[in-house]
């Protein structure tokens, strides 16, 4: 793959998402560019002025649940992968998020190099 894959990374924690922007690539050889956004809102808003071909959500955000804004993005876009990627590891937490239309759901921080594996293999499925 010779593009870089436009990944959006919906994170409150801004460390966390310093971190998923550096270990991705450290785990594959394909190129990566990681956007972040800390609320739903600002994911909304990057979404308006670009395309992205991977969604990466927290379960928790500051101003409405992963879910709900897993939720939104369903509505007009049904083919862009979407992982959780969260600290909630209850199965009902992640039975509601692959309801709302997530493509897989990971716990954090155990999951990373499954993660990696998730955005390679969604891609190339997509």
């Amino acid at each position: 793959m010779s593009f870089s894959t436009r990944i959006l990374y919906v994170e409150d924690n801004s460390e966390s998402c310093e971190l998923l922007g550096t270990m991705l690539p450290l785990y594959s050889d394909w190129k990566f560019s990681v956007t972040a956004a800390e609320s739903a809102d600002a994911a909304i808003s990057l979404m308006k002025k670009q395309a992205f071909d991977f969604y990466i959500l927290d379960y928790v955000l500051p101003d409405i649940s992963g879910v709900e804004l897993c939720e939104r993005i369903r509505r007009t876009d049904s083919r862009t992968p979407i992982v959780f990627y969260t600290g909630m590891s209850r199965e009902t937490d992640r039975q509601k998020a692959l309801a709302a239309g997530a493509t897989e759901y990971l716990v954090k921080p155990n999951d990373l190099i499954k993660l990696t594996e998730a955005v390679k293999n969604l891609l190339i499925e997509k």
